[in-house]
């Protein structure tokens, strides 16, 4: 294998890995909201149940100020993850531009190659 050619698939490789950390990171966001839409739920069901909606409240349930706290600390994470992603997506983006110019690499010594290897016309041939 020419070194060129494993050059390629070097950066191939490292494109390749960088857009599954980027999907990995939307499935986390994803996953995150999901989980903090479902505390909301919890928490509105339990201050309905308990008829109780102001936090200050010496009664409100401790289970919905449990509620708010994870859903709070989610909300968190979602937005590590977001400045995780955009630092992701900016790798991606070198990482792709370091692939382009060793495929234009290759394919510049890919020609050169097949130029050196291509026979000579032979002009004995030609001549009488």
């Amino acid at each position: 294998m020419k070194p060129r050619e494993s050059l390629v698939r070097l950066k191939l490789f490292q494109v390749k890995e960088k857009r599954r950390q980027l999907g990995q990171l939307d499935l986390m966001m994803g996953e995150f909201e999901r989980m903090a839409s479902e505390l909301d739920a919890q928490i509105q069901s339990e201050e309905k149940k308990a008829g109780i909606a102001d936090m200050s409240h010496f009664a409100y349930p401790t289970f919905a100020k449990a509620a708010r706290q994870r859903r709070d600390n989610l909300f968190v994470s979602i937005r590590d993850l977001m400045a995780q992603k955009e630092a992701a997506e900016a790798t991606l983006a070198e990482a792709e531009a370091e692939l382009a110019k060793a495929e234009a690499l290759e394919e510049r010594d890919g020609k050169s190659r097949d130029a050196e290897e291509r026979p000579a016309p032979d002009r004995r041939a030609m001549i009488g």
